[in-house]
């Protein structure tokens, strides 16, 4: 990346940048607050973490425009760690996870992400789209009539504004047209600090008060490490999707290593470990933002909300924070995957549907993906496997079989090839023909040997031809190059 370009995705457009970033604000708030109950810490772990991150994020990041907070799937991890041994252990877990990441990045380990198909990315959306929502229900739960109407008011700003102006996000106006009536009409609906006690201070650097043994680090390292992959995966294919929404593309090994540095200072200002956030992330785009200014005023104006603005915060009504969500959760969604369930091939949307599935199953974004792309490698093994073909001639003069193999031999397909030798025939000499084939692996080549012993222990004479550099590599390996000719 040049210097040019980095002050330019700085300096773009700043007035929408900064109203988006601020649309971005109010999105993680309930989110965030929900999500440090999830990980068993107080509502200001898990804010303080998501201002530092945003703020070390657009500084260090690859991705412009990605909003990055302390998220679900990363608290999903930590839960158990709080629950066993405090904040404290939390706090060193943060720590390592940044640096793992920090190397993972170093290792070009983003990579990854090429393994992870169309269908699994549309799958992570829409499993997205459904837990945001599912989210907003229990605010939707044994109220008065007073939040449904709330709720409805909130949601026709939101999406009715926009054909009058786009000058100021709607999502903004909502929440201060609410705020404003709740003022001026109490009623009975609940508040943002109805969901848990806000910092009301600034946020000091502290290190983790554990000692620092073999048998501390022995009980957070798995934990730590268990941390940075989630978090990892989720910003590297948050950050996927952001590329197709806006049509750019993005430093992912930047990602990595800017991810690990603000984890690293989040857990030195006792937070959480966080990463990007979709919904909050498309809340943003959605609205304008697609530079770095937008991701760091998320942060900062959250810091604002929280010391100087932290009453007018605390009587926000949770209903405008829900119609915010329920919008950003519909624009999530990808609804034309409905209409693709029908027109793509089978096992393509098979793949989409276990990754949503698993994903509002277990609440674990990484479980979704990992079974996604497991099921597709599965699928595309399969398929090609079912491209191998092997024919055969038969020369009376020299009473030779000729098999000729097509296609690609590996561990799944090798077993097709071995299926299609006869070793009853009665010709002496058996050549195996690989011109239009490719062994791919061990398993492949130990198919090949095996193939060849079978038949001279009938008396045959075996040769393999036309076999390529890899081919030959392998047979070596296992000690049977004495079989190409």
């Amino acid at each position: 990346m040049t210097v040019k370009t980095y002050i330019h995705e700085w300096t773009d457009q700043p007035v929408r940048n900064v109203l988006a970033g601020m649309v971005g604000t109010f999105a993680l708030i309930p989110e965030v607050i929900a999500f440090s109950y999830v990980a068993g810490v107080a509502p200001s772990v898990g804010l303080f973490a998501s201002f530092v991150i945003s703020i070390a994020i657009a500084i260090t990041g690859g991705r412009p425009g990605m909003i990055s907070g302390a998220a679900g799937s990363v608290a999903l991890v930590a839960a158990e760690l709080v629950h066993s041994h405090g904040l404290q252990y939390l706090l060193l877990a943060t720590l390592l996870a940044g640096a793992f990441q920090i190397v993972f990045g170093m290792l070009r380990l983003q990579s990854m992400m090429r393994f992870v198909s169309r269908e699994v990315e549309t799958g992570f959306v829409n499993a997205l789209g459904i837990l945001i929502f599912s989210a907003q229900v229990p605010q939707m739960l044994h109220v008065t009539w007073h939040t449904y109407a709330l709720i409805a008011l909130g949601l026709a700003i939101v999406y009715l504004l926009p054909r009058v102006t786009t000058a100021v996000p709607s999502p903004l106006i909502c929440i201060l047209v609410l705020t404003g009536i709740t003022f001026a009409v109490p009623m009975p609906v609940h508040v943002v600090s109805d969901l848990g006690d806000l910092p009301s201070g600034l946020p000091h650097l502290t290190l983790p008060d554990v000692p620092f043994s073999a048998e501390t680090f022995k009980i957070v390292l798995p934990y730590a490490f268990a941390m940075a992959m989630v978090g990892l995966l989720e910003s590297l294919m948050t950050a996927t999707v952001v590329d197709e929404l806006t049509d750019t593309h993005s430093n992912k090994r930047m990602e990595c290593t800017g991810l690990g540095f603000s984890n690293i200072m989040v857990g030195l200002f006792g937070g959480m470990a966080g990463c990007g956030m979709i919904g909050q992330t498309v809340g943003n785009l959605r609205y304008g933002g697609r530079g770095r200014l937008s991701t760091f005023t998320a942060g900062a104006f959250l810091l604002l909300l929280l010391v100087v603005l932290h009453r007018f915060v605390a009587q926000v009504p949770v209903a405008a924070l829900v119609a915010i969500m329920i919008m950003v959760s519909v624009s999530t969604f990808s609804w034309s995957s409905l209409r693709d369930l029908v027109k793509h091939p089978r096992l393509s949307s098979t793949v989409m549907l276990a990754t949503v599935l698993v994903v509002v199953l277990t609440h674990d974004l990484a479980a979704g993906v990992a079974c996604g792309v497991l099921l597709n490698g599965l699928f595309f093994s399969f398929q090609v496997m079912k491209l191998v073909q092997v024919s055969s001639t038969f020369s009376e003069n020299s009473n030779t079989r000729t098999y000729y193999v097509h296609g690609q031999i590996f561990f799944a397909s090798a077993s097709v090839l071995a299926d299609a030798i006869d070793f009853q025939d009665t010709a002496s000499n058996i050549v195996i023909d690989l011109e239009d084939a490719h062994i791919w692996d061990i398993s492949a080549a130990d198919t090949l040997e095996k193939i060849a012993s079978r038949l001279k222990t009938r008396g045959k004479t075996v040769a393999i031809i036309h076999a390529d550099q890899r081919a030959e590599k392998l047979l070596a390996s296992l000690g049977h190059d004495t079989l190409l000719a």
